[in-house]
């Protein structure tokens, strides 16, 4: 143990000597604080209750395919190999045919890219496509509440973060037409998320044609998140790429993002795709080329068998209808209470999220993300403050207990 103690000193002084003459960059300095580290600092209370229920993180506990095992025992000699950059042929013709069933679009391989998780994509894209001049700075526009790859893409490019309010007022949606010509005319790249983490909002068809149409007056592009597509009620929420190519808008105007994340219930497998237009994607794929993490190709197998079945994504979809309809009945009384569109979350009124969190973690043991974690201070306002985002995630039965004990806790 001396020993031990010594060596740990010496570490501790030749770190202090290391801060002492190296200068780090401050590019990233004004990124907002970690989600999880902040939630469990702030939890980091006693909990009156003997178990405790996690609705924080968006992590899907439903069941994976059963094929995945045997898929990845069947490739297992892809793992002794690099795997091919961009995804191997019969992976992107998997996509293609999501692409074409779902969207009615057809997309040629060679727009498309396989990523390694959607974050790597949504984050890379900005890195290959935002553009160093855009009568002045660029701006990079994106939601608030919003998913931070997206604060971190702006920063990372030397662009203006500029956070527009997705609220109540407008209908949980950025509304980009109501920022001033000058932002506009500077804007890179405008980043939506639809359905809408952590709201559930869905962008209708007008919406998405009413944005492509500012995008092309303005010159910027777009980048459609669109991780939760697969998980809705009843009609499925229209697709970017989808309504730009009915309106005949240039090609290279959307990029969009698919996940199998929730899709599919696999999130470890980090497997998902972006595609748009020819010049766009073969930036994205010369920046993958130097510096990309390509999927293994075991996994690409899986990801191709996952992207060409449809029956577990519609089984899937069944329990979270379930799920809604047991949300609408705990919390539907509720004043402010709106049931998503689409999505696995509940974005819940409180008065004050962290103040809610940490009542619902001592008193019942129940962990949620306050909304302002999600969100970014702007013109004196953050859209999160007062709300508690709620992942409706677990199993039926668990996510019932939860949310009655946030009724019961929070709304008496």
């Amino acid at each position: 143990m001396p020993r031990r103690a010594s060596l740990e000193k010496s570490r501790a002084k030749m770190i202090r000597r290391i801060e002492a003459v190296m200068v780090f960059p401050e590019r990233f300095s004004d990124l907002p604080a970690a989600t999880w580290p902040r939630l469990r600092a702030l939890l980091d209370v006693p909990t009156q209750a003997s178990d405790a229920i996690n609705m924080t993180i968006g992590e899907p506990r439903h069941a994976f395919p059963a094929f995945v095992g045997d898929i990845i025992a069947d490739n297992l000699a892809g793992f002794g190999k690099y795997p091919d950059n961009y995804g191997v042929p019969a992976l992107l013709d998997a996509i293609g045919g999501f692409l074409k069933r779902r969207y009615d679009l057809d997309i040629p391989a060679e727009q498309i890219i396989n990523l390694n998780g959607t974050r790597e994509g949504l984050y890379n894209a900005a890195m290959a496509l935002c553009r160093e001049d855009k009568n002045g700075t660029p701006v990079i526009l994106t939601p608030n509440p919003f998913y931070q790859a997206y604060a971190a893409a702006a920063l990372s490019v030397g662009a203006e973060a500029v956070y527009v309010p997705a609220t109540a007022e407008t209908g949980h949606l950025p509304d980009f037409h109501a920022l001033s010509a000058d932002i506009l005319d500077r804007t890179a790249i405008a980043y939506i998320c639809s359905p809408a983490n952590p709201q559930g909002a869905v962008a209708d068809e007008e919406y998405w044609r009413n944005l492509i149409a500012l995008a092309e007056k303005h010159d910027f592009i777009i980048f459609a998140d669109e991780c939760y597509s697969e998980i809705y009620r009843d009609v499925p929420p229209p697709g970017a790429l989808q309504v730009a190519a009915q309106m005949g808008a240039d090609p290279e105007r959307v990029v969009i993002f698919h996940s199998l994340s929730k899709r599919s219930n696999l999130p470890g497998l980090r497997s998902g795709f972006c595609a748009g237009g020819p010049k766009s994607i073969a930036r994205i794929r010369l920046l993958r080329a130097f510096a990309g993490a390509p999927l293994p190709e075991p996994l690409q197998a899986v990801a191709a068998a996952a992207w060409n079945d449809e029956a577990h994504v519609i089984e899937n979809r069944a329990l979270y209808h379930r799920k809604y309809e047991i949300a609408d009945d705990i919390l539907g009384h509720i004043e402010g209470y709106q049931s998503p569109q689409a999505g696995f979350f509940l974005w819940l009124p409180t008065g004050d999220g962290e103040t809610s969190a940490v009542k619902l973690w001592q008193e019942t043991g129940v962990r949620v993300l306050p909304g302002a974690y999600l969100s970014q201070d702007a013109n004196g306002l953050n859209p999160g403050k007062k709300y508690i985002r709620v992942a409706m995630v677990a199993p039926t039965q668990e996510m019932q207990r939860g949310l009655t004990l946030i009724r019961d806790c929070l709304y008496g």
